[in-house]
């Protein structure tokens, strides 16, 4: 495309021939996936749009197209969409809500997509401009959320307790009733985890008694139900400390309902909410909405090694992991697969487990090899998770709202691994080489905790599923986070300098 600059003097075509510019649009062309990530493309795929979560019909309807940011489209079908739109100011000038006919955003980029050679066969993960672009969505999502309060249409709502606390459980008890009573304006339902139906502290039949109303409104949910129904779920309500809330999040693999929480535990970086205010708190949220943060969360994909034909142990450890992640590609079959997907809110950590000796870790960025870890460990922490163990470390702090993923060595054997902070759409891999002494142990949110073997590795990326937590109305966006940092680690707490005489 050329475009011709202004000229002050007329017919000069000399000057003309020196404001000319020419602007070049490479060809659009798709990422190379490598073999050691491919999976068949019915297993990558999730089935979103049974969801009717409003963040995630927000972030569907923007496409991958950055441009199309300026509006914000939701499904023709209002009644998917369980979200009014209330405005904290007089107007909402930045988000549109439109109304999409039977084109949706980005079809000229599907049809373009749906002929790509890869189409039989395509990567767990999103390519390079994907994420980028998915990541870019969501953030700019987030920010708009930050001017504005979502009225939730509340039929449904998901309660969790902090587990094994007895003392949790009376508080449960409260809660229950009251959003059950008569009184309230709406019959709403409620699940409650299924150990509380035999509960004596619950005491499931006495409420039974006391309203028999409530026998079809009260029921209970297991994981299972969680991991595969979060479409029923309008709003989710944690009682507990930040334990509770990771362990919300995963129960919610995939779609993550907005998310209330009380603070009835040690920590306060999550639990926003006072509990002694519940009533109050809970019918402002239904009635007056509330305000949504888009936590970042990780998309974890175990990757165990494919044995060749005949391999022996002595062959295997000839084979080289930094060749087969990012050098020449030969053909046959493939050198790994997947064996299992976590969503994380706090941090992924690959450490050397009972293993008496340090672990030996390979660190990849994207395509390049950054570098050999030789430690106890290391810990891969979202923002969230910056002030969790990726703190205790000896890692940097990071507001939840920075788009980043934070690198940190657990006793590096070498003074000069440093803490590392990367954006959020690199793509990182993290493996055990084939000569490795012994393999090594990953934990997701200190959870599901698997070993890897020489060979295997870990991918990282941003996962397109956020943590939509629910803040409270008052103050600026980020002082909450300031205010528990000075709470609960006491974060530059000293005696003040006396002044000078």
């Amino acid at each position: 495309m050329n475009r011709r600059g202004q000229n002050t003097g007329h017919g000069d075509s000399e000057n003309d021939a020196h404001n000319q510019f020419e602007v070049m649009f490479p060809p659009r062309t798709f990422s190379h996936r490598r073999k050691a990530s491919l999976v068949m493309a019915e297993d990558a795929r999730h089935p979103d749009e049974e969801t009717a979560c409003f963040v995630h019909c927000l972030i569907a309807g923007e496409g991958l197209t950055p441009a199309k940011i300026a509006n914000v489209r939701v499904p023709k079908d209002k009644s998917k969409l369980k979200a009014d739109i209330v405005s904290n100011n007089s107007a909402i000038s930045d988000i549109a809500v439109e109304e999409e006919e039977e084109v949706d955003v980005g079809d000229k980029e599907n049809e373009r997509r749906s002929i790509s050679p890869q189409s039989e066969v395509e990567s767990r993960h999103l390519t390079k401009k994907q994420l980028s672009d998915m990541a870019w969505n969501v953030r700019n999502l987030s920010k708009k959320l930050d001017n504005i309060r979502i009225r939730l249409n509340v039929k449904t709502v998901f309660l969790v307790t902090k587990a094994g606390d007895e003392s949790v459980v009376s508080s449960t008890r409260e809660v229950t009733r009251w959003l059950l009573s008569k009184d309230r304006g709406t019959q709403y339902v409620l699940y409650v985890e299924n150990k509380l139906q035999v509960d004596p502290e619950f005491d499931y039949h006495r409420l039974l008694e006391e309203d028999p109303s409530t026998k079809d409104r009260l029921k209970f949910w297991d994981t299972k139900l969680a991991s595969e129904q979060a479409h029923l779920f309008d709003l989710v309500i944690t009682l507990g400390g930040d334990g509770t809330v990771l362990y919300t999040s995963w129960l919610f693999q995939h779609v993550v309902p907005p998310v209330l929480s009380f603070s009835l535990g040690s920590l306060g970086f999550l639990t926003k909410f006072d509990f002694n205010h519940y009533k109050d708190i809970l019918e402002s949220a239904i009635k007056d909405g509330v305000l949504v943060s888009l936590r970042l969360r990780f998309e974890c994909t175990i990757m165990r090694s494919n044995p060749h034909r005949r391999e022996t142990p002595a062959i295997k450890k000839q084979r080289d992991l930094v060749e087969e992640l990012i050098g020449d590609e030969t053909e046959g079959t493939l050198s790994h697969r997947p064996d299992g997907v976590a969503h994380i809110l706090n941090d992924i950590v690959v450490d050397r487990g009972p293993n008496p000796t340090m672990s030996s870790i390979e660190l990849f960025g994207g395509d390049e090899h950054f570098t050999t870890l030789q430690a106890d460990g290391v810990c891969i922490a979202t923002p969230t998770g910056s002030t969790a163990y990726n703190m205790a470390a000896g890692g940097s702090l990071s507001h939840p709202d920075n788009p980043v993923i934070l690198i940190t060595a657990i006793c590096a054997h070498t003074l000069s691994f440093r803490p590392i902070i990367l954006p959020d759409t690199v793509v990182l891999r993290v493996g055990v080489p084939y000569d490795a002494r012994t393999s090594s142990w990953a934990s997701f949110d200190g959870r599901q905790r698997v070993e890897l073997l020489p060979g295997d590795y870990v991918t990282v990326s941003a996962s397109r599923y956020p943590f939509a937590n629910i803040l409270p109305h008052y103050g600026e966006r980020g002082d909450d986070w300031m205010r528990s940092l000075s709470k609960t680690l006491n974060w530059n707490t000293r005696q003040r300098q006396k002044s000078m005489q």
